[in-house]
């Protein structure tokens, strides 16, 4: 007996399906469908798009059958279908939406294709259709790439290293080479990306607004988003540009700072969100300038990835407050200006933009307690329970957070560092003097 794992390769195609349906006084009609998504081994949803013949049918009739071909082997099936419900919201109509935007954008129907809703079916069967076929090519072996990524994650003791890890095991054992892992500010604002590889340059720090793309739906989704095909409403770079022009302080200070490391033109891609106890922390995403790139196998994987990442985001328990030792502060050279915005807790070095939000108010907090009270260690808990700081009572992503300051601090390399001492714990590191000012925009 045929199932749909079987043959769920051929549901990712370009070229539509055809959709045959009956009135009730037995007129058929045939038509031709964008998509037919996977639900689960038993159901399909496909798309509903234009007030036609079909609608009427199946609504009047429940009952219909659609042929789909595989576009290895070119095998074609059909699937004895009866109509159960059409849905406008919620996690299969979102990734509908954002896949039927990839396939409008590669077919050259960009504002002619409009999703109005999802009609989910349950499969009564599926049969093979006669006609010629071609071989398989030879695949790689997704679950022994997952096992090499997640041994190598579980021998990881701390946040950072763990997502090198993950995103260099994507490109080793996967053959995925443009990766990035993002991280939610405040809720209700931005992602700032934590780590990337495959690019020129590693865009630590680079911003992007809640709600565009593909990590903005598989953010407020809450489930993957996987785009075969190139879409250019979901190509970040572009995106990030266009509200730029439309924000004065992303305009003037931020979208330039720190440039967005992603591909200007993807043709595939996949955001899978990383959620703990049903709160989102970040997105896992990748991308492609190759059609059709990621398989639901690839899909599969990044989910258990971004699973085993989720506890790490969120941090380890953090230690007891004990008292520090003073330090004081380092002679010689010229002192560092440090501007802070309160407005947007942005943290310039001199005129140069460092990093902003949640992370800016940390690195203020600790430079501030530095030189009022000559501290340069700290420890996670008395972090999460400073209420200046900002961060949410729910998914505080400390943990993220401070791994983005720190490699900030790295890579402005101008005598300010932050290093984990150890769990639960982090030292302010200064290297010339410094002075602070709390500036007015």
């Amino acid at each position: 007996m045929i199932t749909l794992d079987d043959i769920r390769d051929s549901l990712e195609n370009m070229a539509p399906s055809a959709l045959c349906t009956c009135s009730p006084q037995g007129v058929p009609n045939v038509c031709f469908i964008s998509q037919v998504e996977y639900v689960d081994a038993y159901h399909v949803a496909l798309s509903f798009q234009f007030f036609n013949k079909t609608r009427q049918n199946i609504l009047a009739n429940p009952k219909a059958t659609v042929a789909i071909s595989d576009r290895e082997t070119a095998l074609l099936h059909q699937l004895s279908l009866t109509y159960l419900r059409t849905e406008t919201a919620g996690p299969v109509f979102e990734r509908m939406k954002a896949k039927l935007a990839s396939i409008a954008h590669a077919t050259g129907m960009a504002g002619v294709f409009r999703l109005r809703g999802a009609d989910l079916y349950r499969i009564d069967q599926i049969e093979i259709l006669p006609g010629r076929t071609i071989p398989r090519a030879p695949r790689r072996n997704s679950l022994a790439a997952l096992r090499a990524c997640s041994d190598a994650m579980a021998r990881q003791r701390e946040l950072g290293p763990l997502i090198d890890v993950l995103l260099e095991g994507l490109a080793c054992h996967f053959g995925i080479v443009h990766a990035m892992v993002l991280a939610i500010d405040r809720p209700g604002e931005r992602f700032y990306t934590l780590a990337s590889h495959g690019y020129g340059e590693s865009g630590v720090g680079a911003e992007i607004p809640l709600g565009v793309g593909a990590v903005g739906v598989a953010a407020s989704a809450r489930v993957p988003i996987r785009l075969p095909f190139a879409a250019a409403e979901y190509a970040y770079v572009r995106a990030i540009r266009e509200s730029a022009s439309q924000d004065p302080i992303w305009a003037s200070r931020l979208e330039l700072a720190i440039p967005f490391p992603g591909l200007a033109a993807p043709h595939s891609q996949l955001a899978v969100p990383i959620e703990v106890d049903g709160v989102v922390l970040g997105v896992l995403y990748v991308e492609s300038a190759e059609l059709r790139r990621f398989t639901h196998e690839d899909e599969d994987a990044l989910v258990t990835l971004a699973r085993l990442l989720g506890p790490a985001l969120r941090g380890f328990e953090p230690e007891e407050v004990r008292a520090p030792s003073p330090s004081t502060m380092p002679r010689g050279g010229q002192p560092l200006v440090i501007k802070y915005f309160s407005e947007n807790s942005s943290v310039f070095f001199g005129d140069d933009y460092v990093i902003r939000g949640v992370a800016g108010a940390i690195c203020f907090k600790l430079l501030q307690r530095f030189v009022g009270e000559g501290r340069t260690e700290f420890t996670n808990r008395e972090l999460r329970l400073d209420r200046d700081i900002g961060l949410p009572e729910i998914g505080d992503n400390l943990e993220a957070r401070l791994l983005l300051l720190e490699r900030r601090l790295r890579e402005k390399d101008a005598g300010v560092r932050i290093e984990r001492a150890k769990r639960g714990r982090v030292s302010l590191v200064l290297k010339r003097p410094i002075s602070l000012v709390e500036a007015q925009s």
